[in-house]
């Protein structure tokens, strides 16, 4: 079976916080949703560093600084310092920095985030093309982000310089719903220049390596929402992960994931931290979690039994993914979901 949700031998029956040293935590719809702390998390949190678990929470958005985030999940109750925030712009002016010569100055397309981070590497942000920058660098900017500045990076960018960007997500939460993200300011240059930046942010190597270098974690555990950006990352670091469902991966889509989408784990929220989780066992025909088994039957998956939702569907899981193999599970899921209320 690939990458099945799973309990690993060493951990079951323990705790994940227990097993696991460190926490690489996404925020947006894992800690809080719309700036507001999802139910949960602050309880859980607390008691998972009461036990010795360090907590490092790593985010793909390059707009705020460290210590802005850390100001606001310190308000929600979760006491967090700036050295425990890793940024999608720390990992780009990491990346930056060694392609560079010390000094240097860096054409800024985003906001604080970015330019206190390359600060931080010793480099210098400017904000125009004609300030003979070494490198472009694309964040997040925010809705008042103005379109100049797109104009701006592209007119550097075909003249050659080194175009780098924090990350691609092409979509980002908001209080009124999805908003564009900085993938698709990165796309309005890609468009206008025809060039391809290097990309720093979850799910790519450049990310988990700033994680690991600023936290010392020996067994991070990566907990996150969306397949996409925090599994596949800890899938490309070759760490397990915890996927929770307190965010924007549905149970259809996860049934569906490629391997490289598949989390070790699957919980409903963050209480998960705290819980040895159940293993599913191979059940005659089937995979059986809790009291629920699962099989894959003609065309569609087959769901029997009662009890955890979240039991059931990692069942099914373990069913999809066993059939899909290196693919993609086509099969439908439709009335298995509905039982579950999933």
């Amino acid at each position: 079976m690939s990458r099945s949700v799973r309990t690993r031998p060493e951990a079951s029956g323990q705790a994940l916080s227990e097993a696991y040293d460190t926490a690489l935590l996404d925020l947006d719809g894992v800690v809080y949703a719309g700036g507001n702390a999802i139910a949960h998390a602050v309880e859980s949190l607390a008691t998972a560093r009461a036990g010795g678990m360090r907590l490092a929470y790593v985010t793909n958005n390059a707009l705020r600084t460290p210590d802005a985030v850390a100001g606001h999940l310190t308000e929600l109750g979760i006491p967090t310092g700036a050295d425990d925030v890793i940024t999608s712009a720390q990992a780009v002016a990491r990346l930056i920095s060694e392609q560079v010569p010390a000094g240097a100055r860096v054409l800024v397309i985003g906001g604080e985030g970015l330019r206190v981070a390359l600060r931080e590497r010793g480099l210098e942000p400017v904000e125009s093309a004609d300030d003979d920058p070494a490198a472009v660098v694309q964040g997040f900017g925010g809705p008042d982000l103005p379109w100049g500045r797109f104009a701006e990076a592209s007119y550097a960018v075909a003249r050659g310089v080194p175009w780098f960007a924090s990350n691609t997500d092409l979509t980002i939460p908001s209080g009124r719903g999805i908003a564009p993200g900085n993938g698709a300011a990165v796309q309005v240059v890609r468009i206008a220049t025809g060039a391809e930046p290097q990309v720093a942010g979850k799910p790519l190597p450049p990310m988990h390596r700033e994680t690991i270098l600023r936290t010392g974690a020996e067994r991070p555990l990566v907990v996150g929402d969306r397949l996409d950006t925090d599994i596949e990352g800890a899938f490309n670091g070759e760490v397990d992960s915890l996927l929770v469902l307190t965010g924007v991966t549905d149970g259809a889509q996860l049934l569906a994931a490629p391997p490289q989408h598949r989390p070790t784990y699957v919980d409903a929220d963050l209480r998960g931290m705290l819980t040895g989780q159940p293993e599913v066992t191979v059940d005659g025909g089937g995979f059986r979690c809790g009291g629920w088994t699962a099989s894959a039957g003609a065309g569609s998956l087959e769901l029997a039994g009662d009890g955890e939702p979240v039991d059931g569907l990692r069942a099914l899981c373990a069913a999809a993914w066993t059939a899909a193999g290196e693919g993609t599970c086509e099969l439908d899921a439709d009335k298995a979901l509905a039982r579950l209320g999933l």
